[in-house]
């Protein structure tokens, strides 16, 4: 006889599920779903398309929170049926059917429950990841850009938007570094723990066969901030260069001038952009990029905190937060929270989330 009793787990999960519902306040977020399908809906919307994009991004966002939310009460109770017809019928399948939803579950409102603990105060804005190969030759140019991919996969596994605003690439293989932005919810609250430096250990491809090589990478991740907040830059200290957008190896893409690079005299601080089409949006997009870390550099300045962002990434021996190891053995481990896995190759896939909620936790718990 087909005994399921699954009563004490779902228990558990509804319980978390409540906390989490008072903790994302459904009404406030179904009223300002309201409030912001009625500007999206204004006949002159797109007459001002920089405020259109956001209107529309930021209804995306809400509603895709509400929408996971209402779909986990409805999972809860669909799972809770699926068990009493199991039972009933005696059907193994559906009981089997019904402990996959059971983990499933336990999983989605995991990663919903670590999504309450991002309460700083960007953490609801589009990230821009930046990352340089850091010691180590062409493997660390090849990390690098290995670094890249499992990021944008990420961001494709979860059906968040990426946009890739600026490559730089090394002679033999892989880049010197690279500026994209994930826009999703809470994405830079989510990505920022992934700030500081990653280190590669493997048989080098490019090397002495049989022989070892230890590479690093540096990633930085800083909010994208809205033209409100952004600080205002006088021209003068500003340097502006303007060059042809090139591919890998140097080869150009670009017969014109398109690509900008915006460099902040006081700061040193450098941003390059080439993916757009004109130099004007190339320039528009350094811009807001440049104002996003002058903004983060003033606030850590004003709070004596230099290194609570992005912080000093040296990218070399001494000072990684995570490990890629392909060679003698498999495994990436987080030296900070202690998470491993032995699976690199599904890390490097994009399968970041449980390194992702660790570390979330780690922070929290080094905050309070």
């Amino acid at each position: 006889m087909l005994d399921l009793d699954l009563t004490q787990e779902i228990a558990a999960l509804r319980s978390t599920f409540r906390d989490i519902r008072s903790v994302v306040d459904v009404d406030a977020l179904q009223s300002e779903i309201e409030r912001l399908s009625a500007l999206a809906g204004a006949p002159d919307l797109w007459d001002d398309t920089e405020n259109a994009q956001k209107v529309t991004s930021a209804l995306s966002h809400r509603q895709s929170e509400l929408a996971r939310v209402k779909s986990i009460e409805s999972r809860l109770d669909d799972l809770e049926v699926l068990i009493e017809l199991a039972n009933e019928a005696e059907d193994e399948e559906s009981a089997l059917e019904s402990r996959a939803e059971l983990e499933s579950l336990q999983k989605t409102i995991g990663q919903l429950e670590v999504q309450t603990l991002l309460d700083g105060e960007w953490d609801d804005r589009p990230a821009v990841i930046t990352i340089r190969a850091g010691a180590g030759g062409v493997d660390a140019a090849d990390f690098a850009e290995m670094l890249m991919r499992m990021y944008l996969r990420w961001a494709e596994k979860h059906n968040y938007s990426a946009k890739v605003m600026d490559t730089s690439y090394a002679e033999e293989a892989g880049i010197k570094s690279a500026t994209f932005e994930i826009d999703a919810p809470y994405a830079f609250g989510t990505l920022s723990v992934e700030a500081g430096t990653h280190r590669l250990v493997r048989m080098s491809p490019f090397g002495q066969a049989g022989k070892r090589q230890t590479s690093f990478a540096a990633v930085e991740v800083i909010p994208l901030m809205e033209e409100t907040e952004a600080i205002e830059i006088p021209e003068n200290d500003i340097r502006v260069d303007v060059f042809r957008s090139s591919g890998p190896g140097g080869q150009s893409v670009n017969t014109t001038d398109s690509a900008v690079r915006l460099t902040h005299l006081p700061t040193g601080t450098v941003v390059s952009m080439q993916n757009e089409k004109s130099q004007i949006q190339n320039r528009a997009a350094a811009m807001r990029v440049l104002q996003s870390r002058l903004l983060l550099l003033q606030k850590e300045q004003e709070a004596a905190q230099k290194k609570e962002f992005a912080g000093t990434i040296t990218a070399s021996w001494g000072d990684q937060m995570r490990s890629y190891v392909l060679a003698p053995y498999q495994m990436v481990k987080d030296l900070r929270t202690e998470h491993e896995v032995n699976n690199p190759s599904a890390v490097f896939d994009g399968d970041l989330d449980g390194f992702i909620a660790a570390g979330i936790k780690w922070r929290k718990q080094k905050q309070d």
